[in-house]
């Protein structure tokens, strides 16, 4: 998959373009978002999405269109962990419901950038280090089990991390909160961008699904942030996702090996490879399975008992 330096311009324009346009709204009329508004911004988003999936296909073929889709899904609902503790630092710091917005899209801006280079470092190590996908596939299954036995994150269990207990000490509330989140989405990223590289190693794909799966999380944040205290089996659903792509990206680290420890240096013939469509069925699969449960499971909590 080759691209061109003006589809990457092409692109970081209309990802500048989009990010204008919300700094606009949000700069004009500050205010708590409704859940009709909401909803409608969020399937915007998931539009603009599938279609430039429909993009990527046409211009790079199936196996190009599929990896995005299933690096975009992947994205989208590892971001349930970032709205938990998004939820979590502004309840902390106590930002007011109608600046709440503004302080979401900086703080995502911020991330967008942060993961930006993260990406960057990971594709050029990747380029020159084959065995870097070993590391990555280990931490996604440490990662994936991690996910199972402990959950998801919760007030009582959130620490700040060492820059905004800094950043307390030396600059007002709002800009502290901007820095948590943006420091925090970039600590979850350390799981959910490898997790994407294991699905295909092009940095465009890899860029992009992370773009649209960020953008559209404040309004996102508005429309199910109730909503997430009914998935009470996410976590898991997310664990069997890590530990899926964890264990595909393993294999492919054998079929390309490099190590001279393993298999004295010579790739492994034997090991199988996962392609595009059986992992988007699993990841399709395991996420809506997860959702189905949960909600049944909700429903069933909250009746009355006998």
């Amino acid at each position: 998959m080759t691209v061109s330096a003006w589809v990457w311009a092409a692109t970081l324009a209309g990802v500048g373009g989009m990010l204008l346009i919300d700094l606009a709204i949000v700069g004009r009329r500050p205010h708590e978002p409704s859940m009709r508004e909401s909803a409608v911004w969020v399937s915007a988003y998931v539009l603009l999405a599938l279609l430039f999936g429909l993009f990527v296909l046409s211009m790079w073929g199936r196996d190009a269109g599929g990896a995005f889709y299933a690096g975009w899904l992947t994205e989208y609902s590892l971001s349930a962990d970032n709205l938990i503790v998004f939820v979590i630092i502004i309840g902390r710091f106590r930002v007011p419901r109608e600046q709440q917005q503004r302080v979401l899209m900086v703080g995502i801006v911020l991330a967008l950038v942060l993961r930006g280079a993260f990406i960057a470092a990971g594709a050029a190590a990747i380029s020159r280090f084959s065995w870097v996908f070993y590391i990555f596939s280990l931490f996604l299954v440490y990662t994936a089990v991690k996910m199972a036995t402990q959950g998801e994150p919760d007030g009582d269990g959130f620490r700040e991390n060492p820059l905004v207990r800094w950043s307390r000490r030396l600059i007002g509330p709002s800009v502290v909160v901007l820095i948590a989140i943006g420091t925090t989405d970039l600590i979850f990223a350390l799981d959910s961008i490898p997790a994407v590289f294991g699905l295909t190693a092009e940095p465009y794909l890899v860029f992009t699904a992370n773009v649209f799966a960020l953008m559209g999380l404040r309004q996102l944040y508005f429309l199910v942030g109730g909503l997430l205290d009914r998935l009470v089996y996410l976590s898991l659903g997310l664990a069997v996702v890590l530990g899926f792509i964890g264990v595909k990206l393993f294999l492919e680290a054998l079929a390309d090996n490099s190590l001279p420890f393993v298999n004295g240096g010579d790739p492994v013939r034997w090991a199988p490879h996962i392609g595009i469509p059986p992992s988007l069925g699993v990841i399709i699969g395991t996420l809506t399975v997860t959702t189905v449960a949960s909600l049944v499971k909700s429903r069933r909590d909250a009746r009355p008992s006998r």
